[in-house]
This record gives C-alpha cells, structure tokens and sequence, in this order.
C-alpha cells in the first residue's frame, strides 16, 4: 500500500512546474557558494601567512625514498614533480638559495 502512495507522490512532483528552479539556484550561488569560495580562500591565504617557510627536520628513515634503480630524467635521484624546498633526497634536504 505504501509503496502505492510513493509512487503517485513522486508521479505528481514529476510534473509539476519549475518556474522558480533558475531563480533559486541563482540566489543560492550569490548567497552561499560565492561567499563560501571567498571564506576558504581568505582561509587558505592566512593559513599560508602563518606557515613557516622552513622544511621540517631530516629524519633518515630507512623504509622511505628507496631508490632501487635510476629515475630515467635528470640526474636520477630527482622525482618528476621535485620540489627542492619541500621534498627531501634519501641523503637529505638540498642546499637552497633562499
């Protein structure tokens, strides 16, 4: 019996109007996401002030950047998407310029 009364429930939304379908989603994107896009990059840009600029200490742990064989760009040791100031080489952090 219940199963009945749903289905005519969802029969009956099926084909009413949309009318105001554009304009709520209009007020919402002004109201909620353009707001929520700004708190989070507000966030983001604090969050990035506050953080210190200095690479974490080198702990050699045995169990992390094994190299088994020669990466096949550059020298090898470097990873594709290396980044100098935040990842770290199996001997340690290189010398920056900074």
């Amino acid at each position: 019996m219940s199963l009945s009364v749903a289905r005519r429930v969802l029969a009956a939304a099926s084909h009413s109007s949309h009318e105001g379908g554009a304009k709520t989603w209009k007020i919402l994107t002004f109201v909620l996401a353009l707001p929520g896009v700004a708190v989070c990059m507000a966030n983001g840009y604090m969050k990035m002030q506050a953080h210190s600029h200095e690479p974490p200490e080198f702990v050699p742990y045995q169990h992390l950047r094994i190299r088994t064989k020669k990466f096949p760009w550059g020298d090898g040791n470097h990873s594709l998407f290396h980044n100098s100031h935040a990842n770290a080489l199996p001997d340690g952090y290189e010398s920056s310029h900074h």
